[in-house]
This record gives C-alpha cells, sequence and structure tokens, in this order.
C-alpha cells in the first residue's frame, strides 16, 4: 500500500537541556505510513541501545509487511483471527522486538536492565493502528481540539484511574515517569493496540514524555491550531517550549497529518476515490 501523497509526516528529537546523549529514537517512512518512536532506559548507553533495536525492528517488520511478507501474521489462533489484520501485526512486531532486546539485555553485561518505552503507528486503510508501551504518547488534533488517544502506563495514572490522583497532581508527582510497562526488561509484555479512523486533515502527534512533562496538553492544542499548517514549524515550535520549560528530558515529536484518503487497495472506495483524482 503506497500513502504517497496521502499523509505528511515529519520527526524530530532533541537531546533538552539536562542530559549529555539522547536516549530517545525515531523513524519513519511517509510513503508506507509508518511511524516509530521509542524512549529508552538503562545504565550507561544501555537505553539508546534498547530504542535503537526496537525501531529499527518494527521499521524493517512493518516494511516487510507492507512489501506483502505475512510472516508474522503465521500460525494465528482464534482470537489473533478476531482481530483487524494491521492489530495482529502491531502485536507481534513488538513481541518480537521485546523478544530481541530482552535477549540482549540477559547476554550482554553492559545492556542489562535496560528497556524502552514504544510507539509503533501505522496508517492502513483510512486508519491508524497504534501500538503503545510506557509514557510516550500519541495525541489526534481534529478540527482545531487535542485529544489523548493512548492510556499512559505509568504509576500515577493508576493513582488516577483510582481517583486517588487528579491529572495536575500527577503532573507534579516526583514519580510520574516511573513506568510499569517497558519494553525489553521481561521476557514477555504486552502491547496496548488500537485502532482509530482517520479524517482528512487530522494531525497526530506521538512524543516521548520529555514534552508532555515540559508542555501542557492546552499549550500543544493552541501550538497546532497556530502553526498547524507547517508541520516542522510546529514541531521545532513544540521541541523550543520544551527546552524554554527546563528541557529535563530528551524530546522527541512525530506529527502526521492525513492529507487524503487512503482506503484499502482494491476496494470499491479506494477505485472510487483514483477515479476523481
Amino acid at each position: 500500500m503506497n500513502l504517497k501523497g496521502k499523509l505528511e509526516i515529519v520527526c524530530q528529537t532533541d537531546v533538552g537541556q539536562v542530559r549529555d546523549h539522547n536516549e530517545d529514537f525515531i523513524s519513519y517512512d511517509e510513503p508506507q505510513g509508518i511511524a516509530v518512536l521509542a524512549d529508552g532506559m538503562g545504565g550507561l548507553n544501555a537505553g539508546e541501545v534498547a530504542s535503537s533495536m526496537t525501531v529499527h525492528l518494527l521499521m524493517d517488520a512493518f516494511a516487510a509487511y507492507r512489501q506483502g511478507d505475512t510472516d508474522l501474521l503465521e500460525n494465528l489462533n482464534e482470537v489473533d483471527a478476531e482481530s483487524p489484520e494491521c492489530m495482529v501485526l502491531v502485536e507481534k512486531a513488538v513481541s518480537r522486538a521485546n523478544d530481541a532486546v530482552f535477549h540482549v539485555s540477559q547476554t550482554q553485561p553492559q545492556c542489562r536492565g535496560m528497556g524502552t518505552t514504544v510507539i509503533a503507528g501505522l496508517f492502513h486503510d483510512n486508519k491508524f493502528v497504534v501500538g503503545h508501551i510506557g509514557d510516550s504518547r500519541v495525541y489526534r488534533f481534529r478540527a482545531g481540539k487535542l485529544e489523548q488517544i493512548t492510556k499512559d502506563h505509568s504509576y500515577v495514572q493508576e493513582l488516577i484511574d483510582k481517583g486517588l490522583f487528579t491529572p495536575q497532581e500527577a503532573r507534579e508527582s516526583n514519580q510520574k515517569n516511573v513506568v510499569t510497562r517497558a519494553l525489553g526488561i521481561a521476557p514477555k509484555v504486552e502491547v496496548e493496540v488500537h485502532e482509530h479512523k482517520t479524517s482528512v486533515g487530522d494531525i497526530y502527534l506521538m512524543c516521548s514524555d520529555g514534552l508532555t512533562d515540559m508542555v501542557v496538553d492546552a499549550d500543544i492544542e493552541t501550538t497546532l491550531n497556530e502553526l498547524g499548517r507547517n508541520l516542522s514549524e510546529a514541531a521545532s515550535h513544540l521541541i523550543n517550549v520544551a527546552n524554554a520549560s527546563g528541557g529535563k528530558d530528551n524530546i522527541s515529536v512525530i506529527l502526521a497529518r492525513v492529507l487524503k484518503p487512503f482506503p484499502a487497495e482494491g476496494g470499491l472506495m479506494e477505485r472510487i476515490v483514483n477515479w476523481f483524482e
């Protein structure tokens, strides 16, 4: 499925004002509708290893799928078969990446204990399939309004869910960066996968907590309302605001705009769209 001309994607990352190296890793393929972000953690440079490995493995898996390789979808059980194919693909690809990162963490002493958050995004058939682990986030900006479409896997989010913390108290907590799930730190990990219908004009923001810890949602919404016509400018501004607010962590931003419908190849809707184009 070639989405050239259907999507616009930009990505930027910055070390921030405090850290001496960047443990975030991001990548995207606009024509194939793929975007992946990971925020690594671990001693020495192990966080960089975990995030880089994860992003490369997922990008390769999704690109292979786009080219017709269905290896990850073989031997599906009945539960798998009930889910849309792309959701199963994301789940299987993230699981395989977890296997690889965990293996390295167990066999390479300098990498012991490493792990990473991850956001794996795949645009397909007028939908955005998102798999995530940890506290890196995805937002949807539609009709001037920003909405968070992932829920953090974090200690403070659990307290919010139980009614013990307000969102503001969570932002101010010294435990706000304690994640309850991370890729690569255990033999198995549960990835949360959801499918969202897209509309022309949507902007999807994928970001590490280096942005959301420093910039509140209302300011992100304002930025996209004022600068959203130029995604590169909007991404740069978000990073600049995070740095101006302290830049206490690495900051990574991926912005993806839906330019045109992208129905599945061969379907009636695709033929209609192509005829009008």
